[in-house]
């Protein structure tokens, strides 16, 4: 691992607990299965892909100085994260999320992030301590676990002017809170075709469609993906669309967070627009079948 991280996550580092059966499941299924607990949170399955993509991340967020707190930092520090920036929480137990899947995809899930919630503005103390470089200029892929008040301030912060901005909702039900990036003009949003729409207060049959509109309400950037159909890379220059590669689907959790990962990889490396989302939906397209170790 690097002296320096190559990019920053900042948002949600929690444990996943993913149960999963090889059967379609509904409302009030009850069904035989497996029950994992892996390392998780949007930040950090960011965090764990973009290492897998040869980078070298380093997390911000809020971890409990619990027994879990002190397994997740292991586990982090073990998949070759840097934790260095990580606010460690006295009094806020360790978050977690957890999720049920069925061969027909997520069937429910609950994400308890709280202690990052209650963390606040603490999270980002590195930015003023001298532990980074302030402005900071590199990387910077953010979740919407942060609060709206967080966001926002992170959106128009002199400290973050510089930095090239990755945002992403941590879920559909927190997509109105990428909306300050949208009104501040900064970053690129990863998004799928129903948070595209929240964002824009509008329905959208098509990820060309939703690219569009993002851009028209003011978005810089959006990169809207919807599953196995098309995805669509947007800025003022014109829209790139490209559709997935066909798998069989065997894990759902995790999957935007890869893509996103794999996306931002491949242009830090260099590659050309069209290239680098070519390498984002195959490398999706992988985690998804199952072929991508975690």
């Amino acid at each position: 691992m690097t002296d320096q991280p190559d990019i920053l996550c900042i948002g949600s580092v929690l444990w996943d607990i993913i149960g999963r059966s090889d059967s379609t499941m509904r409302q009030g299924s009850d069904m035989p299965g497996r029950i994992t607990r892996l390392p998780g949170g949007v930040a950090l399955n960011i965090a764990m892909a973009l290492a897998r993509f040869g980078l070298a991340p380093a997390l911000i967020s809020a971890v409990g100085r619990d027994t879990e707190g002190d397994e997740l930092i292991a586990a982090c520090q073990l998949r070759g994260l840097h934790t260095d920036h990580i606010y460690r929480s006295e009094d806020l137990p360790t978050d977690q999320y957890m999720a049920v899947e069925g061969t027909n995809g997520l069937i429910a899930a609950i994400a308890d992030a709280h202690s990052l919630e209650a963390a606040g503005d603490k999270i980002l103390r590195p930015f003023t301590d001298g532990s980074l470089a302030s402005p900071y200029a590199g990387a910077v892929a953010l979740d919407g676990n942060l609060t709206l008040d967080l966001l926002s301030e992170m959106a128009r912060s002199p400290l973050l002017a510089q930095a090239d901005l990755r945002v992403a909702p941590a879920s559909p039900g927190k997509a109105l809170r990428l909306s300050p990036f949208i009104q501040a003009k900064r970053g690129t949003l990863y998004v799928n075709l129903e948070e595209a729409g929240l964002l824009c207060q509008a329905s959208f049959e098509t990820s060309p469609e939703a690219a569009a509109g993002l851009l028209s309400r003011g978005a810089v950037r959006a990169v809207v993906t919807d599953g196995g159909n098309p995805a669509t890379v947007g800025d003022q220059s014109g829209l790139i669309t490209q559709t997935p590669p066909a798998v069989l689907v065997t894990r759902v959790t995790g999957a935007g967070d890869t893509f996103m990962a794999a996306h931002i990889a491949a242009e830090i490396h260099g590659a050309a627009p069209d290239a680098a989302l070519t390498q984002a939906l195959a490398a999706a397209a992988q985690y998804v079948s199952g072929e991508t170790k975690i």
